[in-house]
C-alpha cells in the first residue's frame, strides 16, 4: 500500500493516520474484530485483506486458524459460537443483546473499514502475499474464487 499511495502523499498520509488510530479501536473482542473483518473482506473477495487478515488473526491475535479458514463457510461450520454467528450475520437487534452500544459502534465501524481497505485494495490490484491462497467466498450467487488481482 505504501508503495501505491507514494503516487499521492497527501491521500497515503491520511490513510495511514486513519489506520493507526483504528488500530487503537478495543473495546470489542479482538477475535470477533478478526471475524467480523475477514467476513467483510470475503463479501469483496479482496486478495490482499484476507491474506493479510489471515495472517494477522493467526500469528499477532492468537485466534485459531481453524476458526479464521471457516469464516467464509461459516453456516456449515460448528467451529464458532453462537455470539460469533450473530457478528458473521449481521444481526444488529440480536447482537444489541450481547454488546454495548460502544462495542456496536466499534463493530459497525470496523466493518466500513474493512470494506475501503477491501475496495481500495482490489481497485488498485493488490495481491495477495501467500498466507492465504484461495478466496473462499461463501457469498450467495458468487462462486468460490482463486485468489488474483483485481480485474483480471
Amino acid at each position: 500500500m505504501a508503495r501505491i499511495s507514494g503516487h499521492n502523499m497527501q491521500v497515503g498520509r491520511s490513510y495511514a493516520i486513519f489506520e493507526m488510530q483504528v488500530k487503537r479501536w478495543h473495546t470489542l473482542d479482538r477475535g470477533l474484530q478478526d471475524i467480523a473483518v475477514l467476513a467483510a473482506a470475503t463479501r469483496i473477495c479482496c486478495a490482499w485483506c484476507l491474506d493479510f487478515g489471515y495472517w494477522e488473526a493467526t500469528m499477532n491475535h492468537d485466534i485459531p486458524a481453524e476458526k479464521i479458514r471457516a469464516a467464509t463457510g461459516w453456516r456449515d461450520s460448528d467451529v464458532f459460537t453462537e455470539w460469533e454467528r450473530l457478528v458473521l450475520d449481521e444481526m444488529v437487534a440480536r447482537l444489541r443483546e450481547h454488546l454495548s452500544e460502544a462495542e456496536l459502534v466499534e463493530l459497525t465501524a470496523l466493518v466500513a473499514v474493512e470494506n475501503l481497505r477491501s475496495r481500495i485494495n482490489s481497485a488498485l490490484g493488490l495481491t495477495a502475499q501467500g498466507f492465504k491462497d484461495r478466496c473462499d467466498d461463501q457469498v450467495p450467487g458468487r462462486a468460490a474464487a482463486a485468489v488474483k488481482p483485481a480485474g483480471r
